[in-house]
């Protein structure tokens, strides 16, 4: 049962960073082994959005599509992703974004185990390695698009 947990500050808004990560459909741009991204659907209720994706993840010779449902509270600067098919067991990946001076910092969760033991051996250590490379990837990212000074 992986699971993998990092707090990072950066130097943007609370409201930039959760923008960033809600954007789903860019992160085959800049995301470690993300090589494709569909959102299948789209529900506005109550200020918050649900959405329904396919991930299709690649590293060398294998290549995985997953579902996930991704509730964007944007009220809570939070995501929370729920698993709905493919190869896991289960997916459970949780991010917030707290204020802190001069931006704010960037809490990611996720706790998951793929169905099959081969696969877990296989991808388990490449994901431990991507996992931590995300916040990396994510944080560039907004210094492309926002800039890399420090807010207000």
């Amino acid at each position: 049962m992986p699971k993998f947990e990092a707090t990072r500050r950066v130097t943007h808004t609370p409201e930039q960073m959760f923008a960033l990560v809600a954007d789903v459909e860019t992160y085959p741009q800049f995301l470690p082994l993300c090589e494709a991204l569909t959102v299948r659907s789209r529900k506005e209720r109550d200020g918050r959005t649900i959405l329904v994706a396919d991930m299709s993840i690649g590293y060398k010779a294998i290549r995985e599509t997953f579902t996930t449902q991704v509730l964007l509270k944007p009220d809570e600067n939070t995501i929370d992703v729920k698993y709905i098919d493919g190869p896991f067991k289960y997916l459970s990946n949780v991010w917030r974004f707290d204020p802190a001076d001069r931006g704010c910092e960037v809490h990611f969760f996720i706790d998951y185990e793929f169905k099959s033991r081969i696969l877990g051996v296989v991808m388990g250590t490449m994901f431990d390695r991507a996992f931590r490379m995300f916040s990396e990837a994510f944080e560039k990212r907004a210094d492309i698009i926002y800039g890399s000074t420090p807010t207000a």
